[in-house]
């Protein structure tokens, strides 16, 4: 497996930091004194991100989007995986269940602006008068009710529903990013463990012809018993080694199991199958990652949307510590029936036109106005949290990558001299010309490594879903160059996310 990495020209970290301070701008745009925003509390995240970049949701809120997204890597089986998690992943289910919450809170808050329409029917039999014949009656009416937003009380709560609702709906596409994220970091810790074994076991084997080879000259008499002892150690070692990095690879499997609800015998021959040889070939030199990514990502969506609502939740407080008008109306019909004789009847009313002041309630609405002050105070803290966080995350993923690009080559001359060395010591040693703790030392060397050229490829695909990850989802841009490993050849390849 060859993983993406990006070249050492990659954005330096702190670039991103101007974004903080714009992004943390954005929820000036609200008065918790009144509850009552300056602007659309969207508007001033949105001037921050220029249009290409600021994306509603993640891969166009589309499943198929976030398969193409994860295709371009050209491994059918990782695509797979990720579907199957995106299934029978229960944080998406919760995410749902809590977008059906939202918008049923908001059918609620939209009816309260709406006047109110009630039915009755009703029958009866019995005597009205005395010496009076039995009488029946039906009697219906229609009953209406609306309270006038004086204030705007029920205004305000219906907007911090909507915004919940936009909150919610954020949540679950994060969720959605995330769980992507999780499977890929497993599968790419898999197939490292996989090659891991691999490489594991042909060593295993080396050092167990090198210990029959020892076994043979001790008994000739050539080799000295404890030179021989030596041998046998090390070929136990190296037993236990791979085993040891069997079960860890066991390990992944049953994790990937719990991710994806596959049973394990599926799974198993779904890795099983041979990677693509152009798999993981092309890579993304990345000149640069705009600072306005952050502003697609998710969960500051979600962050911000809920400091917007705490800022109505104080305006809908606000109003309802002042007079409320309401007006009802009814319309009727009554019809009786005793004794061969019917009178009907209609009646119609409009009113009362009530005003209710709030005189005095032992501070109850004084508390819930403090109470939502205190709310949207947590909410701009952790709003401001968020947005530090985000550039945390793509300052380390960045980091990381520029950090395996820079190892990369150093790394690739170490683990082709040591293997180089440790060829020439094993043919000496065959040759008798070298002793075996010679040979052991140069073969721990080119194990270890070996064992360092697989973890840093392993790294840097893992900082490259770390920066997936980070900026919300995947990115398009423009001058994102992708690079042949095996030709080292250059064209022109634009990603299909746009999250």
């Amino acid at each position: 497996m060859r993983p993406l990495a990006p070249k050492a020209q990659a954005l330096p970290p702190r670039a991103v930091l101007p974004l903080a301070a714009l992004l943390l701008s954005a929820c000036a745009g609200l008065s918790p004194a009144t509850g009552q925003p300056d602007a659309d509390p969207t508007a001033r995240l949105t001037a921050v991100a220029a249009p290409q970049w600021l994306a509603p949701v993640p891969h166009n809120a589309l499943t198929s989007d976030l398969r193409n997204w994860w295709s371009t890597l050209d491994d059918p089986v990782l695509v797979e995986l990720i579907s199957a998690a995106q299934t029978a992943s229960p944080t998406l289910a919760s995410a749902r269940s809590r977008i059906e919450q939202a918008r049923g809170t908001q059918t609620i808050s939209q009816a309260a602006l709406q006047p109110s329409l009630d039915a009755s029917l009703g029958a009866s039999r019995g005597v009205t008068q005395p010496n009076s014949p039995a009488a029946n009656t039906l009697q219906g009416a229609v009953m209406a009710g609306w309270e006038i937003d004086l204030f705007g009380a029920n205004r305000q709560a219906t907007h911090a529903a909507s915004e919940r609702l936009e909150s919610a709906n954020a949540q679950w596409h994060d969720a959605r990013v995330s769980v992507a994220a999780e499977v890929a970091t497993l599968y790419v810790d898999l197939r490292a463990c996989e090659l891991q074994l691999a490489l594991g076991s042909s060593d295993a084997a080396s050092r167990a012809e090198t210990a029959r080879l020892s076994a043979l000259s001790t008994k000739a008499g050539f080799t000295a018993p404890a030179i021989d002892a030596l041998a046998r150690a090390s070929a136990a070692e190296a037993v236990n080694r791979s085993d040891q990095q069997r079960a860890q690879c066991a390990v992944g499997v049953k994790g990937m199991v719990a991710l994806t609800d596959l049973a394990e015998p599926v799974l198993r021959q779904k890795l099983a199958a041979p990677v693509s040889p152009n798999a993981y070939k092309t890579t993304f030199a990345i000149a640069a990652v705009p600072a306005q990514a952050l502003a697609q990502r998710p969960d500051l969506a979600s962050a911000q949307r809920d400091l917007a609502a705490a800022s109505f939740d104080i305006g809908t407080s606000e109003a309802q510590r002042y007079p409320r008008l309401s007006l009802s109306g009814s319309i009727g019909a009554l019809s009786v029936a005793s004794g061969g004789v019917s009178s009907d009847l209609t009646t119609w009313s409009i009113g009362p036109l009530a005003l209710s002041i709030p005189l005095w309630d032992g501070g109850k609405r004084a508390a819930n106005l403090a109470s939502a002050k205190a709310r949207y105070a947590e909410s701009e803290a952790l709003y401001r949290a968020r947005v530090r966080q985000a550039v945390r995350e793509v300052e380390v993923a960045l980091v990381n990558l520029q950090s395996a690009d820079v190892r990369k080559d150093n790394t690739q001359i170490a683990a082709a001299g040591y293997r180089g060395s440790f060829q020439g010591t094993q043919a000496r040693f065959k040759s008798g010309l070298a002793g075996l703790p010679e040979l052991e030392e140069s073969r721990r060397t080119a194990l270890n490594a070996e064992t360092a050229l697989l973890l840093l490829e392993r790294d840097r695909m893992l900082a490259w879903i770390s920066l997936y990850r980070a900026v919300g989802g995947g990115w398009t841009l423009a001058d994102t160059v992708p690079e042949v490993l095996a030709a080292e050849a250059t064209k022109t390849v634009t990603t299909s996310s746009k999250p």
